[in-house]
């Protein structure tokens, strides 16, 4: 007994040309390992796109390795994740299914207020699979999910949904994995962790989605399930050297950089230069990162990325008397509330924070915009 689970691809996903075609490389390794492996097949957890409307290179790519799977007799079984679906409720995951590169798993039907899933047969096997929705709110129809039995079949039950039991504290929407239907193997996406608990894991993104999470993860995973034990496949396909820098003087900070990089070995590596502090003198575009890039290039690097939003200027102009109350923000959120008393007062404080939640570096307006509305909605209760 031996199968794939991978998830969170979001094949198309980056900006950058160097990155997406790293994130399709780290893909395409992992499809070279499942065949190397030979598993039985292979289950996506969502997100094989990240998003609903993928380029045509993008298709192109997907459909190429797809069709190595097909003719390797190695079938996939899918499910979408949050990123796969348009508005309109379409995903191309539908084109991949009919043209018999993969099933998507996601067959159910509801009853009386409750969604009972229908299993996928293959082999030995009953597959059933949930797809992810904008916003988590598949999170509610999981709550009372029923599948339909399969006597004497190994069951695996597909999600792309957060569970409580891997968020710990997390103040974020999420599934009681003990309130789910009992299976053999529960194969989640959604969350970028790798994540193994028994019977159930997260495999983690093929490849790292942003700025941050490629300095923390370093590079993509998924699992493989042999015989019982569940394996984590690390992809590592080029090195990182992150440098962070405290930067003062902006006219000094070229040199200062590049003296650092210097002491680095970037080889064919992923370069992040990461700056922070309050300027001194000079201005950000008194850095000449063209001139590192440069430097960067000629050591044979495979990309440099780079992360100024730490770095801030003095605000010498601000002399308001109002500002030496120490919070401007709550002096008037007291003046207002104690002029307009109301029921909905109690959201402004905890409306304002999630407000200031900053857009992460490289992180999609969309995905920004996602999270941001996600969290007013649990302040809401909507």
């Amino acid at each position: 007994m031996k199968f794939a689970h991978m998830g969170d691809c979001h094949l198309g996903g980056w900006r950058h040309p160097a990155l997406k075609e790293l994130n399709f490389l780290s893909f395409q390794a992992a499809i070279n390992k499942c065949i190397k492996e030979k598993v039985e097949f292979i289950l996506i957890t969502g997100d094989l796109f990240d998003n609903p409307y993928p380029s045509i290179e993008t298709l192109k790519e997907a459909f190429q390795e797809f069709r190595r799977l097909k003719e390797e007799r190695i079938p996939v079984f899918i499910i979408a994740g949050s990123h796969d679906y348009s508005s309109a409720g379409k995903t191309f995951l539908d084109v991949l299914d009919r043209a018999g590169f993969c099933t998507n798993v996601s067959n159910f039907e509801e009853k009386n207020n409750t969604i009972f899933l229908h299993p996928t047969l293959y082999k030995n096997y009953a597959i059933y699979g949930y797809s992810g929705k904008k916003s988590s709110l598949e999170v509610e129809d999981l709550e009372g999910v029923k599948i339909q039995d399969s006597p004497g079949l190994f069951k695996i039950l597909m999600l792309h949904t957060a569970i409580r039991d891997a968020l710990g504290t997390l103040p974020i929407k999420a599934v009681d994995h003990t309130k789910l239907p009992k299976v053999n193997y529960l194969a989640l996406g959604h969350l970028h962790i790798f994540y193994q608990k028994e019977n159930r894991a997260y495999s983690g993104p093929i490849f790292p989605n942003n700025l941050s999470e490629l300095e923390e993860l370093k590079g993509g995973s998924f699992c493989i399930y042999d015989n019982g034990k569940i394996i984590r496949e690390e992809i590592r396909l080029k090195p990182l050297r992150v440098i962070n820098l405290e930067i003062k003087n902006a006219l000094k900070a070229t040199d200062e950089i590049i003296s650092t990089l210097e002491k680095e070995n970037l080889n064919d590596a992923i370069v992040i230069v990461k700056l922070y502090g309050m300027l001194e003198k000079g201005k950000l575009s008194d850095i000449d990162f063209s001139k590192i890039e440069s430097f960067t290039r000629k050591n044979n690097s495979y990309v440099l990325l780079k992360s100024t939003s730490k770095i801030h200027m003095p605000d010498s102009e601000m002399k308001f008397d109002i500002l030496d109350s120490g919070n401007l923000e709550q002096e008037i959120v007291k003046k207002f509330e104690n002029t307009n008393p109301g029921k909905f007062n109690s959201f402004i404080d905890p409306l304002m924070k999630a407000l200031q939640v900053e857009k992460q570096d490289d992180e999609k307006t969309s995905n920004f915009e996602e999270r941001i509305l996600a969290e007013a909605g649990k302040i809401l209760k909507i």
